[in-house]
């Protein structure tokens, strides 16, 4: 291998980019490249003599290319998962590679810690540990060995860079999306968890009545465990009030399926007699309601790619993660617009 030749030589004889030849030669799975332009960067690489040698890689920057991922749950959930795509994509495209351990987030703090000694003996570069939905965790205290970035969660002594959905900001486009469509009456179907979401939905949900002049204070409000069943009950149960709200908003997906269920039974329409927005974007429900969920994605792919490219330029020495630690980053939590919300009946 012609050791003066690197990635940038290959991307300008293939006349690609060096993200799209390391996507290509990295075998990067989820790559959207197409068959002319692989065989192209193929050609160039072999053209020019270059080649990822690792073991050469390793004893020169003493690094071993491998980025360790614990996965609290989310390795077996469906839509946290696409964290997982969202650092194996990133990890990939900068050359190095998930090594991943699942844990329960039940697990006690010596079995993550036996987790974290599992990894640090196979000489990972540095660690991402991810949660499957956002909330605070006590950390292993070796997580620090190496660099390390937690993923939608925050640690109890704030001390690790971390970064986490915005909780806030997802309600208030919820929120502002029926009253948009002109809803007055809206309530709000809560989660009972002692989880940072809780909190900071409800927070919002009550400042955005509040700032568009309505009394937030007061508007109604029903909690239940946040999977279907708890949906439906919160749901009859608001409903049921004297004033019921025109417009809803659910903490998830599966407690705004609860609600369809409800308003069903009670012979409301959706969007005609009530209008329903969730949170989550879970495209196994929201996509497949009838009709089609209007609901608050949450960035799961952009928070694992986040945490990924700032934890190996850490490991890189392109930035100091010590400086991160002050405060979690937080990525924007869009509104996914479908057929679920209309103007209030007259």
């Amino acid at each position: 291998m012609n050791k003066s030749v690197g990635i940038k030589d290959v991307a300008a004889a293939a006349g690609v980019s060096v993200t799209t030849v390391s996507h290509v030669l990295n075998d990067v799975v989820y790559a959207r490249v197409g068959t002319e332009t692989r065989e192209r960067v193929h050609e160039a690489a072999q053209r020019l003599g270059y080649g990822p040698n690792r073991l050469a890689q390793a004893l020169r920057t003493q690094r071993s290319g491998m980025i360790g991922f614990i996965s609290e749950d989310i390795a077996t959930t469906p839509h946290a998962g696409r964290i997982i795509l969202g650092a194996d994509e990133a990890a990939k495209a900068r050359g190095y590679n998930l090594m991943i351990i699942n844990t329960s987030g039940s697990a006690s703090l010596e079995s993550r810690q036996a987790d974290v000694e599992a990894l640090l003996e196979r000489r990972v570069d540095g660690i991402l540990y991810a949660t499957m939905y956002h909330r605070n965790v006590e950390l292993p205290a070796n997580l620090g060995s190496v660099p390390s970035v937690l993923v939608d969660s925050v640690a109890t002594g704030g001390n690790i860079t971390a970064v986490i959905p915005d909780e806030e900001g997802g309600a208030r486009a919820a929120v502002g999306a029926l009253l948009e469509a002109g809803h007055t009456r809206v309530g709000f179907i809560n989660n009972t968890d002692d989880v940072p979401a809780t909190r900071q939905r409800l927070q919002a949900f009550r400042a955005t009545l509040t700032e568009a002049g309505l009394d937030g204070g007061a508007a109604p409000v029903e909690s239940d465990v946040s999977e279907v069943q708890g949906g439906y009950e919160a749901a009859r149960r608001i409903l049921a009030r004297e004033e019921p709200p025109t417009g809803l908003f659910c903490y998830n997906d599966r407690m705004a399926m609860g609600a369809y269920r409800a308003a069903a039974e009670l012979g409301l329409a959706i969007p005609a007699d009530l209008s329903v927005v969730g949170f989550d974007d879970q495209e196994l429900i929201a996509a497949n309601l009838h009709p089609g969920l209007t609901t608050v994605a949450l960035p799961h792919h952009e928070m694992g790619a986040w945490a990924t490219e700032h934890l190996i330029d850490a490991v890189e020495g392109k930035t100091d993660l010590t400086l991160m630690a002050l405060h979690p980053t937080i990525l924007s939590c869009p509104l996914v617009r479908r057929d679920s919300i209309s103007a209030p009946r007259q």
